[in-house]
């Protein structure tokens, strides 16, 4: 993959993304807050973006968004298959819950 073929890339994620969460936040801001990690400032952010500014955002070269299971722990319950998922689940959103948000930088 060349430089142009993975920046389009991450233009596509970015704008999938940008997508999702603003439908999550009009839908139900509090479960989206959970959901994505973010804080109240940055919700309101996402959710007042016109789709020129979705567009825009998107077209930048780095990801917007960043996984949440940064910690192997976290990766282990979410894709171990062998164990009961109905418990390893929640529990991993239960040490999700427990990390900070994100806050935007002034």
């Amino acid at each position: 993959m060349n430089a142009a073929q993975l920046h389009e890339e991450i233009k596509e994620a970015n704008l999938s993304y940008l997508l999702l969460a603003q439908n999550m936040i009009r839908q139900d801001r509090a479960a989206a807050l959970f959901r994505l990690g973010i804080s109240s400032e940055v919700a309101d952010l996402i959710a007042t973006l016109t789709p020129a500014h979705l567009i825009k955002m998107a077209a930048s070269n780095m990801l917007v968004c960043r996984f949440r299971f940064d910690q192997s722990l976290l990766f282990n319950m979410i894709m171990d298959y062998s164990k009961d998922r109905l418990m390893s689940q929640p529990h991993a959103a239960i040490l999700v819950s427990g990390q900070p948000v994100e806050q935007l930088e002034v």
